[in-house]
């Protein structure tokens, strides 16, 4: 007997009826723009355009992707969704495209079931990341046929049929199904949902179709089947794609889309810069993750990045581009350490016209250690930090005097001393030594460890075992985003990572082959799960 699963959706409620009697979904995941992006450029060709807007995500413990689990699609959304999927509906069943479809009516003026028929089932199996059922087939078939005998055009039908597919939830929520595992007792994802999984993971897309045919065949849920799909992903030039897209989201490199800086005070913060910017942060992190194999630590004391020209006049870099970006590695002496004291992570968590220790503090905490801070109680008064004409001349001891409020110290003495190293760099990043006539003082002191200046910060993350956990962490909730799990689902994976010097590629290759990485709790028991996002 068909399981129905009601899911609130679209402001309303849909029935999936289409699930096998001891399956049930565990998890929905609405696709983020880039994922629906990525997944129309793979299935239709890159020359198909997506015109529209996305409603945005939150962030939810660190993470937008986790909000994808939580987040529904409002009338204004799925309004939106449905005009895209016109659209793109439209582009495929083009005269231009049409050379591209796996079939061509025999009659262009009548309909073709079996051309039909071939085209849905094979963009079905693309889009639903799953074959269609016999009754979607149907559907959708049926649907071309009424629509060409109206209008006497067989691709107007197929267009109608494409348009319906694109915009159900089948295509615009990555839907995970479990099953009983061996044991009888846990959930496992079924061979369509762990290949789905692995895609957006490790690709940032959906999955592709030899992915497809292990789900079909059974293989994804064989140690070695798994195993021989993971490697042939991470061997893919497509890994960094999947890559950029978990620390674009961890670094949380989507505040750059509200920032702004006083253009009298830094001229030099043009348009572009923002991009620019986080071009280089990713370029970086996926460079000595990725490409060089390093040591995940070291993204915290390096000294090589990724420039262009609008960044170098920025950085005060005096060379000559062979090309639009050019690895390049700081002097010892500039000060610079590692990705924080690139522009972008300087940048986006100071005000338009000066920097603010609290913010980068607080925000570095939560990126690289995973300890939030509290908001502020809505009373405090922050006019003494405010105020440039102050007595105290420089930011640090206007926040000093601040932070000695006994409401606000018990955060300031967490957050600050991280933001107050980072002083020697104003709000878009430049290299500074004084501060309103003052020299800088970068000194700072956490948890008894005493270091100066940003390249003492760097050391200090480097050499903190909260580091390398709180990536591991993020990583492992932001691919099972929605799915809880505790502390000893992670345990052998983490200790891979651990052996093998904190290597990005071992750490997810070990959580991808990982039988626990597709467990679920029936929902009696995930309530009682610690979960650790």
């Amino acid at each position: 007997m068909a399981l129905s699963v009601m899911l609130g959706i679209f402001g309303g409620t849909v029935a999936v009826d289409a699930l096998a009697a001891d399956s049930q979904v565990v998890n929905l995941r609405r696709l983020t723009e880039k994922e629906y992006r990525n997944s129309i450029a793979d299935i239709f060709g890159k020359e198909i355009e997506v015109r529209g807007t996305f409603e945005p995500t939150k962030r939810t413990n660190g993470l937008a992707a986790v909000s994808t689990s939580f987040l529904s699609v409002t009338p204004v959304g799925f309004e939106s969704f449905s005009k895209m999927a016109s659209d793109i509906a439209a582009q495929v069943t083009a005269e231009s495209y049409r050379a591209k479809l796996p079939c061509a009516p025999k009659n262009l003026k009548a309909h073709d079931e079996a051309c039909s028929s071939k085209i849905l089932a094979h963009y079905g199996l693309l889009l639903f990341r799953r074959p269609l059922s016999g009754a979607e087939l149907d559907n959708r078939v049926g649907l071309a046929r009424r629509i060409t005998e109206q209008s006497g055009d067989f691709y107007a039908g197929l267009r109608s049929s494409l348009s319906m597919l694109l915009q159900l939830p089948d295509f615009l929520f990555r839907s995970e199904v479990a099953v009983p595992a061996g044991d009888g007792k846990q959930l496992t994802l079924d061979s369509y949902s762990r290949a789905t999984l692995l895609s957006f993971l490790l690709w940032n897309t959906t999955p592709d179709l030899e992915l497809l045919r292990a789900a079909q065949s059974g293989e994804m849920n064989t140690p070695a089947g798994l195993t021989k799909q993971v490697d042939r992903l991470m061997a893919s030039p497509r890994l960094v794609a999947g890559m950029r897209a978990f620390f674009e989201d961890m670094l949380q490199l989507d505040t750059f889309d509200t920032v702004s800086k006083d253009s009298l005070l830094y001229p030099k913060w043009g348009s572009g810069m923002a991009e620019s910017a986080r071009e280089e942060t990713l370029r970086t992190v996926t460079g000595l993750a990725l490409q060089d194999n390093g040591d995940i630590r070291d993204l915290m004391t390096t000294r090589q990045t990724y420039l262009d020209r609008k960044l170098a006049v920025l950085y005060r870099v005096p060379f000559a581009f062979t090309g639009d970006w050019v690895k390049y590695e700081f002097p010892a002496d500039s000060g610079r350490s590692g990705i924080l004291t690139q522009i972008s992570m300087l940048s986006m968590f100071s005000h338009p016209g000066r920097t603010s220790p609290t913010k980068r503090g607080v925000a570095l905490a939560d990126i690289f250690l995973c300890l939030p801070t509290p908001d502020p109680p809505n009373d405090v008064d922050f006019a003494e930090v405010n105020d440039s004409n102050s007595r105290l001349k420089t930011l640090r001891q206007r926040l000093m005097a601040h932070a000695n409020n006994k409401v606000c110290a018990a955060c300031h003495d967490r957050s600050d001393p991280l933001g107050l190293s980072l002083e020697a760099f104003d709000t878009i990043g430049g290299y500074r030594t004084m501060d309103n006539g003052e020299p800088i003082d970068a000194s700072a002191t956490i948890q008894g460890r005493s270091f100066i200046g940003a390249q003492g910060l760097g050391q200090y993350l480097h050499d903190s075992p909260r580091y390398p956990a709180c990536v591991a962490r993020r990583l492992h909730s932001y691919g099972r985003s929605g799915r809880r799990w505790a502390s000893e689902d992670f345990a052998d994976t983490y200790k891979a990572f651990q052996d093998s010097g904190f290597r990005l590629r071992a750490l997810l290759r070990g959580m991808a082959v990982s039988e626990s990485f597709y467990s679920s709790a029936p929902p009696a028991e995930a309530e009682k799960k610690v979960a650790l996002k």
